[in-house]
């Protein structure tokens, strides 16, 4: 199944349109309690470990292979509506 798709992205049919499409539900969205730390060049930022939560929100991805683009859209339900809009 993987070497499949693989396969579509690499020799599509004539005319094709081949879309790969990912919808990832309740993603926590989160924020940390300080902001990041820059501890100078080569180093990576910090980060605390606590967090304030926000809830749950609903993440469509899809990636434009031609164009090398990411497509995202969130939203805050996930129903065949929001994901209709996203296609669209």
């Amino acid at each position: 199944m993987f070497w499949d798709v693989i396969g579509l992205y690499l020799n599509p049919p004539d005319k094709a349109l081949v879309l790969c499409c990912d919808e990832k539900s309740q993603c926590q969205t989160l924020e940390r309690t300080q902001p990041a730390l820059s501890l100078g060049i080569g180093y990576i930022r910090t980060r605390t470990h606590d967090y304030i939560r926000h809830g749950t929100i609903t993440l469509f991805a899809a990636l434009n292979y031609l164009e090398g683009k990411i497509l995202s859209r969130t939203e805050a339900q996930h129903t065949h509506v929001e994901w209709l809009r996203f296609l669209k």
